[in-house]
């Protein structure tokens, strides 16, 4: 099940990666630089711009930084990030659509560093959202959060999983079952799948060297979601709003760390002003 990921890094294969120093140094950098791409976008989100100028701000800001867009011709994606807006629950497609004030925009953007992906998304308000869509941004961050306090050797992707679902169920929203968490490194999505909901001590046990993203999707409404004709935007079925967090987590040897930490403190951007 577990493969020593030195020689096998690279390649897609069914077994879960167990990454060394190396790994764990490139996923730092790669991390890092999506961080700061998510960072850069902060002031340039308001009201009047287009979700695709922000995909052209990120695509430069990578190739100035030596990297390249993750996302582009990725399973024939044609875009450098993803732009999903208010009931869109992830895997918005970048277009002329205009920010508009009230809006709650998730930018979700993947980099590929010398070899390795660095991968995240977060939440952004745009102009004066309503008071209960930033408290559902406020539960998506807590409730990734209290997934990723959990990850340690010896813990389950049940554990995981039971964090994220006891907070979001908690505050009376539901956690998206459709999409989930996945294995990364030098392969965009690998092995294992990280569920956002379950129970405690079910599932494989972790071990050191893993490392995978936490990405939960939460809706102010029910849980049903539909992929529309473009065979990539996911909406709520029921048109009430989602939002979405995603950090890069390896564990380590005592716990664990978080890859795609934002370098300007700007893990919540709702909460700036301006």
């Amino acid at each position: 099940m577990f493969v020593d990921a030195t020689s096998n890094a690279a390649r897609p294969t069914t077994h879960i990666k167990l990454h060394g120093p190396e790994g764990f140094e490139g996923m730092r950098k790669a991390g890092q630089l999506a961080a700061a791409c998510l960072d850069m976008l902060v002031p340039e989100t308001k009201i009047g711009v287009t979700t695709e100028r922000l995909d052209t701000l990120a695509r430069e800001f990578i190739f100035d930084h030596g990297a390249l867009p993750a996302c582009v011709f990725y399973k024939g994606y044609r875009h450098t990030i993803c732009t999903s807006l208010n009931h869109v629950v992830c895997h918005g497609i970048p277009g002329p659509r205009v920010l508009r004030d009230g809006d709650t925009l998730n930018i979700d953007i993947g980099v590929i560093l010398d070899g390795w992906h660095g991968d995240t998304s977060r939440m952004y308000a745009v102009g004066d959202t309503k008071k209960r869509d930033r408290r559902l941004m406020d539960v998506t961050y807590e409730a990734m959060m209290k997934g990723i306090s959990v990850i340690r050797p010896g813990a389950t992707l049940g554990d995981i999983g039971a964090a994220i679902q006891r907070h979001a169920e908690a505050e009376r929203m539901s956690i998206v079952r459709d999409f989930c968490g996945h294995g990364v490194g030098q392969v965009f999505h690998d092995p294992p799948n990280i569920l956002h909901y379950g129970r405690p001590g079910e599932g494989l046990k972790l071990r050191a060297g893993m490392i995978f993203t936490v990405e939960p999707m939460v809706n102010l409404g029910g849980t049903a979601v539909k992929v529309l004709n473009d065979g990539w935007t996911a909406v709520t079925k029921d048109k009430q709003t989602s939002t979405q967090y995603e950090h890069c987590v390896g564990v380590t040897e005592d716990g664990h760390e978080i890859f795609t930490i934002s370098p300007a403190g700007l893990h919540q951007p709702h909460q700036t002003p301006g």
